[in-house]
């Protein structure tokens, strides 16, 4: 490479979007193991935003600068002895930490795949977060042909994903969403697209999705006598109390709720391009922000309403 110094999203404190900024640092070297990746474009998850504004300061603590980005897609700039090569499309994760928002990252190759033959990086890059779909569906719920699935948070990042990878594994699915965004839902597939607002009354479902996570117990309540529920997200302005639901109610053999965070490797990656390969998942891409405007990008998700992801391109 040309350069040492790249450019970097940073916050040095708590606060609103505003705490962002685009800063300059040193490219990292990879170690053994990691790829060094130039990236493309990542998107903007709500972990993101929750961390940030100083929600999860329990978890991340207060040292700072801190950065954000979980997911990316990019080229290939040093294989580092993996099974790419130069010039290759890939996506992945960070793994536990942040820090892909920048135009450099190091990454380990069993966090990385190839991008599907047919999708460029901005597409791309809405759809890292449904490998937390298929792990909610398949390897938690294992939902079976002829269930019925309730999707909470339908038309956001893991949402418009989940209802797709439902019906293509022969769910009937019901998507709750904004008012706005019933439309998009029922384009991806949903059976039934509901407005979270006005929801009335809800039937009984065999798997309830939820990627909101308030109010847990009254959508616990409508599951069938065998239903499951899978949880990725907690009630932040309650969380001793939306935890200890989640962990009272983890161990029971009927009518459970599993929660858990996301932190895919490679297999996971590959069976995600499969679905896509084969028509059975399309990304939903909102807005696409350049990084200049990263904070503008965090600004429009917190808003809400957004359907699908937003996706910040680099140059």
């Amino acid at each position: 490479m040309s350069s040492t110094s790249m450019q970097l999203v940073t916050f040095d404190r708590y606060g609103p979007p505003e705490v962002l900024s685009v800063t300059t640092g040193p490219v990292p070297r990879p170690r053994p193991g990691e790829v060094l990746v130039r990236v493309r474009a990542v998107s903007v998850n709500g972990g993101e935003l929750a961390m940030r504004a100083g929600r999860l300061r329990p978890f991340t603590g207060n040292r700072f600068p801190k950065r954000v980005g979980i997911d990316l897609v990019g080229e290939v700039a040093e294989p580092g002895g993996s099974r790419f090569a130069a010039g290759d499309l890939v996506w992945g994760l960070t793994g536990r930490r942040m820090g892909s928002a920048a135009q450099y990252v190091a990454v380990r190759a069993d966090r990385l795949d190839h991008v599907p033959a047919g999708l460029d990086a901005v597409r791309a890059a809405a759809l890292p977060a449904g490998t937390t779909a298929i792990t909610a569906l398949r390897d938690k719920a294992a939902l079976a042909p002829g269930e019925r699935l309730l999707v909470r948070g339908a038309s956001g990042g893991v949402g418009h994903v989940a209802v797709q990878l439902g019906k293509a594994m022969g769910a009937h699915v019901t998507a709750l969403a904004g008012a706005a965004n019933l439309d998009l839902v029922k384009e991806l597939g949903a059976d039934e697209a509901i407005d979270y607002r006005a929801p009335g009354r809800l039937g009984r479902y065999d798997v309830v999705l939820d990627t909101v996570g308030s109010d847990l117990p009254a959508f616990h309540r409508l599951l069938t006598p065998r239903g499951r529920m899978v949880a990725i997200a907690f009630d932040l302005d309650r969380p001793a109390r939306s935890l200890g639901f989640i962990a009272a109610h983890a161990a029971r053999r009927r009518r459970w709720v599993r929660f858990f965070s996301g932190n895919p490797t490679t297999p996971l990656f590959a069976e995600l391009g499969r679905w896509v390969t084969a028509g059975a998942i399309r990304p939903q891409v909102d807005r696409v922000f350049p990084l200049s405007e990263v904070a503008a990008a965090h600004r429009t998700l917190e808003q809400g309403g957004v359907r699908g992801k937003i996706v910040i391109e680099f140059p």
